[in-house]
């Protein structure tokens, strides 16, 4: 009998991968006509898809009007019926905090350095309501908002101090990684952040990410699981 897949972690694997999206909200300015815009974002260490927007911004209008909003991750694909996507529905908050997320936030996204600096952008997390996940064709589900969260983890505490030591004493390892996983032979490469299922390496340039075999929740299993990759690596020379 074959092991049921955990949709959860498929979808939410999906929106690490892919995070360029459409976000959706409701149109003050057109009476509650859905109002799309392209916005960049990342997950944060709880699943909650993290965006930079202005006070300016139509779609920031919207939310501040009416926080209900959605936000679809998908690939640019040549085929994008087969190509799969997610799309999270919530409600929107603005982060009191925007120099805690900073950091990690412009290692995934350094152009938004000039944005971060102005009085009038602001992080918005999206509270996850609902969850529709397409992972090609035939395969259509509503996941839970439950299972789309990753496990309760201490990588948000972690994180800074585990790419501190990959990017100081690893770095033969992380390219090992490109080479084995994504076959890229990168010259300069830098892990940027890393998660319950996995971590990101900007490779030369390009960000490539690596999923780990199984979440992890604390910083001795993300050793474990970088030190089986780098066993991995050297095994399949």
């Amino acid at each position: 009998m074959s092991e049921k897949p955990d949709l959860g972690l498929e979808a939410r694997r999906f929106m690490r991968s892919h995070p360029n999206g459409v976000l959706s909200t409701l149109s003050k300015r057109l009476g509650g006509v859905p109002f799309g815009s392209i916005a960049p974002f990342m997950l944060d260490h709880t699943g909650r898809p993290v965006i930079l927007i202005s006070t300016l911004a139509e779609h920031t209008k919207n939310i501040i009007a009416d926080a209900r909003c959605s936000i679809i991750a998908h690939p640019c694909a040549q085929d994008a019926q087969s190509a799969g996507r997610v799309t999270i529905s919530g409600v929107a908050e603005r982060l009191p905090d925007k120099a805690a997320l900073g950091p990690r936030y412009l290692r995934y996204l350094p152009e938004a350095e000039g944005y971060f600096g102005m009085h009038d952008f602001h992080f918005y997390a999206i509270a996850v309501r609902a969850v529709r996940y397409i992972g090609g064709f035939g395969k259509i589900h509503w996941v839970d908002p439950e299972a789309f969260a990753p496990p309760v983890n201490t990588l948000e505490v972690a994180e800074d101090s585990i790419i501190a030591h990959m990017n100081a004493d690893h770095v033969h390892n992380l390219r090992a990684y490109c080479l084995r996983e994504h076959g890229v032979q990168a010259q300069k490469v830098e892990m940027i952040g890393v998660d319950t299922d996995g971590f990101d390496v900007r490779a030369d340039a390009r960000v490539l990410r690596f999923d780990f075999a199984q979440p992890v929740c604390d910083a001795a299993a993300v050793r474990n699981a970088l030190v089986a990759m780098a066993r991995e690596c050297r095994t399949h020379v």
